[in-house]
Order: structure tokens, then C-alpha cells, then sequence
């Protein structure tokens, strides 16, 4: 089902609802964003993502609720970065920093339908040369895969010149379904046994650090609010999580999530890296109706161009670019153990094969 969403200009957006078995999304051509996810429960459907009421609200968010992003996800020092002798400024949208593609990123942009169907949608952008600073055409297609009770969305792009391209999914989970509920208290696994700690600008300091003894340990299950009793100045910089997780190297899935007030269970997936962990505090300023959300965010390392050691993200003429995140649920039950959650995810995962 497609409906009219609003009008920017001449050109009208579109919210596309998209249908599996148990679980149902609505995705706007504005920023292709994810505005809704339902999943039914025994207890009824509970919508587990933050989203706006209308087209005016996205336009005005600066806080990228459920938008695609690119050209490149999270921070890059200083709006530029140096490549075979040339530098190249970027638009410095934060501070002097170029934060989730600039200005406009692809969150902000008006996406192209190429393809629907019932459980099916593929959205395509052209970036064209210099935009946001960047250089080279980068032509990307986005396409979100609803079956049964999983959404995955795959990322293809290529491009005609060596680009920077780090491309990110930002919904805000809270799988309790409730404002009221805080979204801190969903119990959170994350196989990182390394983070980037960041300066005073939430930009890395280059250094790759051991989890180990600090608030980003979540190896063993745990809720946001438990593992910051670990009090530390990593957190105080930002005011609460910001940062980038970095997955073992045979990590089985990106991250898991289950929140024991509504029973629902997600386990994310995907081929990147690492994972930003930002805990939604900015909402408290922007959107203080809606509550916090849990943003997990599989990409490759922040401000990577400007640093060597880091994963490359450059994206050359003849590559095609490609990242699948696949978020699976589940519905455990309320007050779960971590075995019967795990089992639940498990089950889910082999229905889908």
C-alpha cells in the first residue's frame, strides 16, 4: 500500500507500508525513512520503533529518526579528509565536523521508487558529483525485504570516482513499545571486545580499546542503566553512550536487544565492522514525547578517512559497494531468561531459512 505523506515542492512523498507474517513497516521516499515497525505479540501488535506524525516533523528532526544515511555514517574531523595528495572540505554540519553525510545528508533527500510489492521495496538515490563536498557520482539502491517476522535491508552503490562511503540505518528501538517505559531498560548483547574512544567533540581518538572493566562491555547481557554504574569520563563526554563498538572478528550477529515489558526480542545482523551504541539522550531536548530509543548502527569505523589504521571506506570505480543489516525478532515472553530469549531468536532465525 502507498498513500500521499505530504508534498515538498511540487513533489509528493509517499508512505509505503510493506506486509510479512506477524510484522509490518512503513517507509517514507523522504530520507527512506523506517517511520513505523509493528510486530504482533499475544498480547497485541507493539510498534517498536520512534517515529514522527507527519512530513512537516521530519523536516524540521536533526535527530535522524529511522532515516538510510550516507554518504558516510557518524563524524569526520574537521569537514575533511586527504586522499593521494588532495584534500577535500565537506560540509561541516556539527560544530566544525561533518556529522551523517552533512547538511543534506541521504536522510534528507527525496528517494526514487524503483520497485514494490507487498513485502518488497526498493529505493534508489543518485548522489551527484560534489554534493556535501563529496567527490565522484555515487548511484545507491536501498532495498528493505519484509518475511515473516524479519527486515532486512540491503545497501548496493557504486560510484565513477574514489569516494568515502559509509552507509547506516538510524531507527530508534524501544521494543517495549511504550514512552513511559524507558527504553534504558532493554537488555542489550553486543560481541565487541573493542569501542573508539572519542575527545570532547565525539570524534575518536585513534586509539582502539579493550571493553574490558569499562561501561562498553556488553558481552554478557545487560541493560544500558546496569552498565552505566560504571561510572566513567567516556560517558560524561557525551552525556551518555555515543560510541562505536568494535565486533570480534568471528562475531556470530551485531547485536541483540529484548525488552522484558513487552516480551520482544531483535537480534541484528550485518557484514559491517563495528556498531554505534547511541542511547537517544538528544530526544529528551528534541522529541520529549516520545521517550528514548536504543539507535544501534552497523558501519564502518568513524572518521576512517583520516585514519590509516582504521578499516579503509573507500569506495573505487569498478566496486560495488554492499551492506546487509537484517534485523530478526522474536517474542519470548515478559521476564525472560537469557537462554529462552536466545532459544526464541534462534527458532525465528531457522524459520526464515
Amino acid at each position: 500500500m502507498q498513500r500521499e505523506f505530504g508534498y515538498i515542492g511540487d513533489t509528493a512523498i509517499h508512505a509505503i507500508t510493506l506486509a510479512g507474517d506477524g510484522l509490518a513497516a512503513e517507509v517514507l521516499t523522504y530520507g527512506g525513512t523506517l517511520r513505523k515497525l509493528r510486530i504482533e505479540t499475544g498480547r497485541g501488535p507493539v510498534d517498536v520503533v520512534l517515529g514522527l506524525p507527519d512530513l512537516d516533523a521530519y523536516r524540521r528532526d536533526r535527530d535522524y529518526l529511522g532515516v538510510l544515511v550516507g554518504r558516510f555514517g557518524n563524524r569526520i574531523a574537521g569537514a575533511r579528509y586527504e586522499f593521494q595528495g588532495r584534500r577535500y572540505a565537506l560540509s561541516a554540519n556539527e560544530g566544525a565536523n561533518h556529522l551523517h553525510g552533512g547538511e543534506l545528508g541521504f536522510g534528507r533527500r527525496i528517494w526514487t521508487v524503483a520497485a514494490h510489492e507487498p513485502h518488497r521495496l526498493l529505493l534508489q538515490y543518485l548522489s551527484p558529483d560534489g554534493e556535501e563536498g563529496y567527490p565522484g557520482e555515487l548511484r545507491v539502491d536501498a532495498q528493505f525485504l519484509l518475511s515473516r517476522q524479519r527486515l532486512q535491508l540491503t545497501y548496493r552503490a557504486s560510484a565513477n570516482a574514489v569516494t568515502p562511503v559509509n552507509l547506516t540505518h538510524h531507527p530508534y528501538f524501544n521494543l517495549a513499545g511504550d514512552p513511559a517505559v524507558p527504553a534504558a531498560a532493554q537488555m542489550l548483547h553486543v560481541l565487541a571486545d573493542r569501542y573508539l574512544p572519542v575527545d570532547q567533540q565525539l570524534i575518536p581518538t585513534g586509539e582502539i580499546a579493550d571493553v574490558s572493566g569499562t561501561p562498553f562491555d556488553f558481552r554478557t547481557p545487560m541493560t544500558l542503566d546496569e552498565r552505566r554504574m560504571l561510572d566513567a569520563a567516556q560517558l560524561r563526554i557525551g552525556g551518555g553512550f555515543d560510541h562505536c563498538l568494535v565486533l570480534s572478528g568471528q562475531h556470530r550477529c551485531t547485536a541483540e536487544l529484548y525488552s522484558p515489558h513487552s516480551g520482544v526480542a531483535m537480534r541484528i545482523t550485518s557484514n559491517a565492522p563495528a556498531v554505534q551504541l547511541y542511547e537517544g539522550h538528544g530526544l529528551d531536548r528534541s522529541h520529549p514525547e516520545l521517550g528514548r530509543g536504543v539507535c544501534l548502527e552497523p558501519q564502518g569505523f568513524p572518521d576512517a578517512p583520516n585514519r590509516p589504521h582504521f578499516p579503509s571506506t573507500l569506495l573505487r570505480p569498478g566496486e560495488t559497494y554492499e551492506h546487509r543489516i537484517v534485523y530478526q525478532f522474536a517474542v519470548p515472553g515478559g521476564h525472560a531468561d537469557w537462554s529462552a530469549v536466545l532459544a526464541a531468536l534462534d527458532a525465528a532465525d531457522k524459520h526464515e531459512r
